[in-house]
């Protein structure tokens, strides 16, 4: 045995060792990986009601287990380009896994609220480290011809978790307790970790090493995008209180903090140093109008994850594993529907796949208002595949559309900055559900405290399913932007970091 450990392969050596597979290996540990977290971010919701009762929450405490995890995603993703460019993606990768393990497991022994939100907090700093990866490697492992399948593979694998996780985790709750979802994540953690070690590049992004020395994390820049995300979710939810002097000035604060955020970034970029988010992104059009898309569309993805769970059991008085039975199918739609979707992202524009997507994600949305409590439970099926359908258009074409056309030396802060916007829509898409969704019950004169569900409650929900119906029509507006101007010009490269 040698005295000095050979140092682990970067990518070069990972393919000459694994030939043409390797790319398709690493997509797939990616995937597994990716699985864990998106699973971690959706389960938890089938979960909601029980954990409510066990800890005595009001509506509003309880949603914070969602937005909580909302908030440390968002927020981290800021800092995935600069722990790849540190660390390289091996450790950074790794040390997210652990970081989602660890959460886990502390989450499934909790014994107090504070510490099950401690732990969707872990989780969710994991999970936005880890998101933004795919997307870059997708754009730098693939040729351009197989970008559309490689990222079709991906999203059909990915979303078999949220197809999957509430039917289990459903079951999971009626028989061991809210308690047990957490620990659905600790094999794919594990398997991942493993994997990882075997097939994940050591290198940064663009093949070199990472740079260890090189210029530090701009807190400052972090400091006050968490301060703005925080002072957004916390004004937002305010806006349902009785004191709507705070509400405004936590949305005053938010927008304060925007301002700042920007300033600061652009100031970094002036001085030649390496900015958390590169404001130069926005000026390419395509990868602006996708921000645009991407926020509206988490918007309503997230807030519909939380919202249709809710309205399966509370308004149409389902159990938590029927939830899960309904919502598996339509799940199975979805993975079929990315992997079509993604060949003819390689053929066809993405503008027109992105429309057609969010299109039937508006109408799946709009259709949920005939729904009534002795309606067939095939008609609530139905419109949940129609959803589906619209987001196997969107998933593996939005982030194409939107990155494709970046220099090389963006994608990093591409990829992160596309999946920030649509995290920080999801992240007020989930109180913003809440909100209406309070609204309109006060309206109708109900509450979800009193446990018998009536015609008026489902037409709450109704017109809380027609607010983000209008906002996926909202986003239509943008995503015809999308398309490919003749001539057009990658962003600028970001300025040289400092020695």
């Amino acid at each position: 045995m040698s005295a000095t450990a050979s140092p682990p392969p970067a990518a070069p050596s990972l393919r000459e060792r694994y030939g043409e597979r390797y790319r398709w290996l690493l997509l797939m540990t990616l995937m597994i990986g990716t699985i864990a977290s998106v699973m971690s971010s959706t389960i938890v919701n089938v979960a909601i009601p029980d954990m409510s009762h066990h800890f005595a929450l009001g509506q509003g405490r309880a949603q914070w287990v969602s937005s909580g995890f909302m908030v440390a995603m968002t927020v981290s993703m800021l800092a995935t380009p600069w722990l790849l460019n540190r660390y390289g993606y091996r450790k950074t990768y790794a040390g997210a896994m652990w970081l989602l393990l660890a959460g886990g497991v502390v989450g499934g022994f909790a014994s107090a609220y504070g510490l099950v939100l401690g732990a969707r907090v872990a989780e969710g700093l994991a999970a936005g480290v880890v998101q933004p990866i795919p997307a870059i490697i997708i754009l730098r492992a693939f040729a351009p011809h197989e970008q559309g399948r490689a990222s079709g593979i991906f999203g059909m694998g990915v979303v078999l978790a949220p197809a999957v996780g509430p039917s289990i985790g459903g079951v999971l709750v009626d028989l061991f307790g809210w308690r047990s979802i957490f620990f659905l994540v600790v094999p794919f953690c594990l398997v991942s970790l493993w994997l990882g070690a075997k097939f994940v590049p050591t290198t940064a992004p663009g093949g070199i090493a990472a740079n260890r020395r090189g210029e530090g994390i701009d807190w400052r820049g972090l400091a006050l995008g968490c301060a703005g995300t925080l002072c957004l979710l916390n004004g937002l939810v305010a806006l349902r209180g009785d004191s709507p002097l705070e509400a405004v000035l936590l949305l005053a604060a938010a927008v304060a903090a925007l301002f700042a955020f920007v300033w600061w970034e652009r100031r970094l970029g002036r001085q030649g140093r390496q900015p958390l988010m590169n404001l130069a992104l926005f000026s390419h059009r395509q990868f602006a109008m996708g921000s645009i898309v991407s926020f509206i569309y988490g918007t309503a993805l997230f807030g519909s994850t939380y919202l249709l769970p809710v309205y399966m059991q509370l308004g149409l008085q389902l159990s938590p594993s029927y939830v899960g039975t309904i919502l598996m199918p339509a799940g199975f739609v979805l993975a079929v529907a990315i992997a079509v979707v993604g060949r003819l992202a390689d053929r066809h524009p993405t503008y027109m796949l992105v429309s057609i997507g969010l299109a039937l994600l508006a109408a799946s949305f709009a259709l949920m208002v005939l729904v009534r409590l002795d309606s067939a439970i095939w008609l609530l099926v139905a419109f949940t595949i129609l959803g589906r359908i619209g987001l196997g258009f969107i998933l593996p074409s939005l982030n194409l559309g939107s990155l494709q056309p970046l220099a090389p030396a963006l994608l990093p802060q591409g990829a992160s900055v596309i999946n920030f916007v649509r995290m920080l829509g999801g992240a007020a898409g989930v109180s913003l559900c809440g909100i209406v969704l309070e609204w309109r019950l006060a309206a109708h004169g109900d509450v979800l405290s009193d446990p018998a569900t009536s015609p008026a409650r489902l037409s709450a929900f109704g017109e809380a399913f027609l607010m983000l119906a209008a906002l996926c029509l909202l986003a239509l507006a943008a995503a015809w932007q999308l398309r490919r101007q003749p001539g057009g010009e990658a962003a600028p490269a970001p300025p040289p970091q400092k020695d």
